[in-house]
């Protein structure tokens, strides 16, 4: 690829061959130099596809299943070489591959039983299948048996380290800045977000408090606040129901504010989120591939039906009346279900298939101050606290990342920043650590997309002038699909 004159290229498809160079670097670097298939047991899991292969409707049942008993017939051998590749594992990974899989279980125990049973495959095909999805069975439980057996002595730390993950940052983010340059800036961004949230508690603070003091310490007061607002939320069981509700609201107001087009024809689908997902995020989109253009979107919402009355309480104050629907606009509407969609119509596969994940997060977090500066929340001060609150999440993504895997953060100083200086309710700080134990840089993609979104539209604007149209700018800047923002701007202001 370096031998090709990628000046030859029209622009769209020199950021494709950008991809491709990085992908391809990235490959060799995770097979020579990181070697996560030695270490993350996560890895190794089949169920999420076969779930995929079941539920979507791309194909005749008949046909899919023939796909997938070609897979089936694999998955022994597939277990055996991960058993076999993992050395001296991350117990947190362990711990989640147990979970995921196990939870997995049901896709080929039940769903894929049913498929089998109900498909008009022929009897003896049928019962060649069935004893081969009852090795596939047996091979999970044998492999996650072995992950029980070697955990009590698998030492490994999940930390990264500065050098790989400096690496690992430049591959996955391709961001004009380093990782610790971003940290840097999210320091930056958290103490700004300090001052705003403090100016909205002294406003709010005679409606809520009447004449009691005011906190001299700002944070104290400004937690005071948030927990305050925060009591005003769903209740357990109409968690999944609420955003089901709120979804067409946000569709209205992006329509009558004209921010973009939103495509009608495109379904989202709000569901439980699946038990091979559980673990890692509490809500999130999955959107059909490049392939499958008229797929469902789905809604991943997790349950809080096993949840002790505390956590769900817990979890419910995070997720407040405010801040539920600053979800819904980050996930959904403008965020990433409208994103995937203009994605999957930006004819290049190649942005598809190798999607910039920082630009993805960056964009559903951009829309959500977008959103605000248009009018939503009727410009209420609450809002736009909890606003700010959120957005602290975004940055304090970036510095727990970072500061946890370079700079050995312990779970105790951890706790500290989200619970004390991000304002997160305890089930929330919780998750945040569990999820930093079993992932790295991801989460710093948010708060970069959205500092580089942000610093392009400001650019654009200088630019255009006053023939700036925000609807514009979010059109053309969707229009090239899943690319880095780096790569997207040269489009824009070249």
């Amino acid at each position: 690829m370096r031998q090709y004159d990628s000046d030859r290229l029209s622009p769209s498809a020199r950021i494709d061959h950008h991809l491709i160079e990085n992908y391809l670097q990235s490959v060799i670097w995770k097979a020579e130099t990181k070697k996560d298939e030695e270490w993350d047991a996560s890895l190794y899991n089949v169920t999420g596809l076969i779930a995929f292969m079941l539920s979507e409707q791309y194909a005749p049942l008949e046909e899919r299943l023939t796909a997938i008993m070609s897979r089936i017939d694999r998955v022994p051998e597939y277990y055996e070489v991960g058993r076999l590749n993992l050395n001296n594992a991350v117990p947190e990974l362990i711990e989640l591959s147990i979970q995921q899989n196990e939870g997995g279980l049901s896709v080929l125990t039940k769903d894929l039983a049913d498929s089998i049973h109900k498909s008009g495959l022929p009897d003896s095909v049928r019962s060649v299948f069935r004893e081969k999805n009852k090795e596939a069975i047996a091979a999970i439980q044998d492999f996650t048996g072995n992950l029980k057996a070697v955990l009590p002595e698998s030492k490994r730390s999940f930390r990264l380290g500065k050098e790989l993950y400096e690496q690992q940052f430049s591959y996955d983010i391709q961001s004009d800045l380093t990782a610790e340059q971003l940290y840097r800036e999210a320091l930056k961004r958290k103490a700004y977000l300090h001052q705003e949230m403090a100016k909205i508690s002294r406003t709010l603070w005679p409606e809520y408090f009447g004449s009691a003091d005011m906190p001299a310490d700002s944070l104290v007061l400004v937690k005071m606040m948030i927990d305050t607002l925060s009591v005003n939320h769903v209740k357990p069981g109409e968690f999944q129901s609420a955003i089901e509700k709120q979804l067409p609201e946000l569709t209205k107001f992006v329509n009558e504010k004209n921010l973009l087009y939103l495509d009608p024809s495109k379904p989202l689908v709000v569901r439980k989120e699946p038990a091979y997902m559980a673990g890692v995020a509490g809500a999130s989109i999955s959107a059909p591939g490049p392939y499958d253009t008229s797929g469902n979107t789905y809604y991943n919402v997790g349950s809080l039906a096993s949840w002790p009355k505390d956590k769900a309480e817990s979890y419910l104050r995070e997720y407040n009346h405010y801040i539920l629907q600053i979800l819904n606009i980050h996930e959904a509407i403008p965020g990433h279900y409208t994103q995937l969609v203009y994605a999957n119509k930006s004819g290049s596969l190649i942005k598809s298939v190798l999607a910039n994940g920082a630009m993805i997060e960056g964009w559903a977090v951009y829309t959500e101050q977008m959103m605000l500066e248009n009018g939503y929340g009727n410009e209420e001060p609450e809002m736009w606290l909890m606003w700010y609150k959120w957005n602290l999440r975004t940055v304090c993504n970036t510095i727990l990342d970072y500061a946890v895997h370079v700079s050995g953060m312990s779970e105790e100083d951890a706790m500290e920043l989200l619970i004390h200086q991000a304002f997160q309710q305890e089930a929330e700080a919780s998750g945040k650590w569990r999820r930093v134990n079993v992932t790295s840089v991801q989460l710093t993609s948010y708060f970069s997309g959205y500092t580089e979104i942000i610093r392009l539209r400001e650019e654009w604007k200088k630019k255009q002038g006053d023939k700036f149209d925000l609807k514009e700018f979010h059109e053309q800047f969707l229009s090239y699909g899943n690319a880095p923002v780096k790569y997207i701007k040269e489009m824009m202001m070249r």
